[in-house]
């Protein structure tokens, strides 16, 4: 079987380790950074050739940090190997998610596909639950407990733990606000 010309420079990247310092690194570098970015831990300055004198983050202190960050993930392999298998996993996630909407969409009427609120909230605790089963599962997590469960199944611990937790969703359900009418005033125009 003769490979061909891309898989073998992906092959060489790979040799390389693009995959497995570059990438996350760059990733690791971005998000931090944005992070810093968006949130102004370390301070604001002002910006001399601004009119207004509008504060900006403190660009250097943030890329510095950032930089730190992202090479101590690279220099743990169990952490890029994390984030190799949740972000590959996370990917697979969303493009079920674009394909799920693409059929549905299908079905619909010829205007623009929109999920109503309703929607977006069940949507996004499902994909919320599914992240942190795929995180779960990257770290080991998920299979220790799977055998725990089967293992101790009939056991007064798991039947404690899953009465417990059965009482937790009730209270929630029921502690839930509930939201006032809509009362709308309008607002009488004089003339």
């Amino acid at each position: 079987m003769v490979e061909s010309v891309f898989r073998g420079g992906l092959a060489f990247l790979e040799h390389v380790g693009v995959y497995d310092v570059v990438l996350p690194f760059l990733l690791v570098f971005t998000l931090v950074y944005a992070l810093l970015e968006k949130t102004k831990i370390l301070g604001v300055q002002a910006d001399p050739y601004s009119k207004d004198k509008r504060e900006y983050p403190k660009r250097n202190l943030n890329s510095m940090v950032a930089f730190v960050i992202a090479f101590f993930v690279i220099a743990s392999s169990k952490l890029v190997e994390l984030i190799n298998k949740t972000v590959s996993q996370v990917f697979i996630l969303v493009l079920l998610s674009v394909m799920f909407m693409l059929v549905v969409g299908t079905f619909g009427k010829d205007e623009e596909f929109a999920f109503t609120k309703s929607q977006q909230m069940f949507f996004a605790w499902i994909m919320g639950i599914a992240i942190v089963f795929i995180f779960l599962n990257a770290m080991g997590w998920l299979e220790l407990a799977y055998n725990f469960l089967k293992n101790n199944w009939s056991t007064e611990i798991v039947s404690s733990v899953l009465f417990i937790g059965g009482i937790a969703i009730f209270v929630a359900i029921i502690s839930k606000p509930t939201k006032p009418p809509n009362t709308v005033k309008k607002k009488e125009t004089e003339e």
